[in-house]
């Protein structure tokens, strides 16, 4: 009875754990880097469609985060598609998919020059 009490209770506390883990990974951040468009400024391999990204500073390396968004038919995707690099932010909420980090924008700015 002791035995089954005690799985019992680590079952529930690493429930807990991975839901406050979860929850977390729903948080809004702000990334502040250089916005672009992935397939015309990174010719990146495999990426066939426009799809704006923001490159931001972490730890001394260059992090590339794709927007999960509409791509080419955001309104604020024109100012980067061609090539163009900008200054800004996104803030939104970040997750890994395919291996790659993505973010959920909630917003999109341009610096002001």
């Amino acid at each position: 009875m002791k035995t089954a009490l005690s799985m019992l209770l680590t079952l529930g506390l690493g429930f807990a754990f991975v839901g406050g883990l979860m929850a977390d990974d729903k948080k809004e951040v702000t990334l502040k880097g250089t916005i672009l468009c992935a397939k015309c400024a990174l010719k990146e391999k495999g990426v066939t469609k426009c799809v704006t990204a923001i490159q931001v500073k972490e730890e001394g390396k260059e992090v590339t985060y794709y927007l999960d968004d509409k791509g080419a038919k955001e309104e604020y995707h024109e100012a980067v598609c061609g090539g163009e690099r900008k200054e800004g932010s996104v803030t939104g909420v970040v997750h890994k998919h395919e291996g790659k980090m993505m973010i959920k924008p909630s917003k999109v700015e341009y610096a002001s020059k």
